[in-house]
């Protein structure tokens, strides 16, 4: 099975009145021409369903509607077939036209919040008529979030982008679904060796968060694990009757683990475990072949999603700035962000470096990937790039090989600019 199944998926509903424009939004959704668009009201009489990958919600179903002020008996029937599907999808959009809020809608939203279902109003056709500022703020002061957008058929029309951050601000939680962290990787019976040092970073008398989420996925995966610091790692190996069949250690480590560790088992880190457990790993991985291309004078963001005190040697606002001036060979500069700071604007920056993200959701990981993407901006974590600094991420990402040939394809980009000379 190559795709999500579709139970698994999102389901977004496109409701709203006849001629209001729901298929000509989904269509411009999707980039091509699912549903039939006329001008003829009713154009639309049953639900028509689409697959597809919304960035950054990732997998969904868009199902197109009929109108629900469509007449007769069979516009009844029409509507009914509506009102089903309200009842299997979990995200709804609501298409206005340019007659604006009335009956019609109010009984949807009514509908819907009864179901406790999330709901994006979306104001169509603006370049014809714009919604009146009271309708605005009504639909504010009862927590809904509105768009006015211009759809075009099967293109990139005006206020698309707001639309889809919109619709990723209002999925349910659940659905941003986290996935493994070592047990795809792994069969039962098997040894997994977690190396985690010991140093001024560890907390007092306990693990940090990803090390013990990577332990819990081990036991419920029904295999083994042996935890070791750096450096017992050699003769741990030397003692086990069978190699084990993963390697995972802190990145602070990884170019001694991954000396230690002989080149057939394969090697991993906490952190680029974390970034396919709370983010778009293969998008991590990409921006990360950025580094490839930093030269002295650029900006570089990074962004800790927790706030914690800085100590001497801080890996985020010490070591890895350090690490990231010697491999562009001269001076960069860098700004911090913290907790719930992330700029608006990161167009100043040739590279984000974000944290592992363990106290924050996978929603909000993928949120702020999804606004570096749109501006642009090349985004990796602290794993990925400690891998790159130290020379061995090639190596850390073998057990995700999208991930690693996405990180080949752009360090070889990279390189293309920084060296435009040696390009053939």
């Amino acid at each position: 099975m190559l795709e999500t199944p579709k139970g698994l998926r999102l389901h977004i509903g496109i409701l709203g009145r006849r001629n209001v424009g729901k298929s000509t939004l989904m269509n411009a959704l999707v980039g091509q021409q699912v549903s039939i668009v006329s001008e003829v009201p009713g154009t639309t009489t049953d639900p028509v369903e689409k697959t597809f990958e919304l960035a950054p919600l990732g997998p969904v179903v868009f199902v197109d509607t009929a109108g629900v002020d469509d007449e007769g008996g069979l516009g009844a029937q029409r509507v009914a077939r509506t009102m089903e599907v309200l009842e299997r999808i979990d995200l709804a959009v609501l298409v206005v036209g340019c007659e604006g809020l009335g009956w019609f809608e109010f009984e949807l939203i009514a509908s819907l919040q009864a179901r406790k279902t999330p709901l994006v109003v979306v104001f169509n056709k603006c370049d014809v008529a714009s919604p009146e500022a009271a309708q605005i703020s009504r639909l504010r002061e009862d927590g809904i979030d509105s768009v006015q957008v211009v759809a075009v058929q099967g293109q990139e029309g005006q206020g698309m982008a707001a639309l889809r951050e919109a619709l990723f601000r209002a999925a349910p939680e659940s659905i941003i679904e986290e996935p493994r962290l070592v047990g795809d990787l792994i069969a039962p019976g098997s040894l997994v060796m977690l190396v985690v040092p010991i140093d001024l970073g560890a907390p007092k008398g306990r693990l940090i968060l990803p090390q013990v989420q990577t332990l819990r996925d081990i036991l419920d995966s029904d295999a083994f694990a042996m935890m070791v610091k750096e450096r017992e790692l050699a003769v741990a190996l030397r003692r086990v009757a069978a190699p084990p069949q993963l390697v995972v250690c802190d990145s602070q480590v990884v170019l001694k683990v991954a000396a230690d560790t002989p080149p057939q088992i394969p090697l991993t880190t906490f952190s680029i475990l974390m970034a396919r457990f709370k983010g778009d790993m293969i998008r991590l991985a990409e921006g990360s072949g950025a580094i490839h291309g930093l030269r002295p004078g650029d900006r570089v963001l990074i962004s800790e999603s927790c706030a914690h005190h800085a100590q001497a040697d801080d890996i985020g606002r010490v070591k890895i700035p350090r690490w990231l001036r010697q491999f562009a060979g001269g001076d960069i500069q860098v700004d911090i962000a913290a907790g719930k700071d992330y700029p608006q604007d990161l167009s100043p920056y040739a590279l984000i470096v974000q944290c592992g993200g363990c106290t924050v959701t996978r929603k909000h990981m993928l949120a702020r990937q999804f606004r570096a993407q749109q501006q642009g901006v090349p985004m990796t974590n602290y794993g990925m790039a400690i891998s790159v600094v130290q020379g061995v991420l090639d190596r850390t990402l073998g057990c995700f090989p999208t991930a690693q040939q996405a990180y080949r394809e752009a360090c070889g980009r990279a390189r293309e600019v920084c060296r435009p000379e040696a390009v053939v």
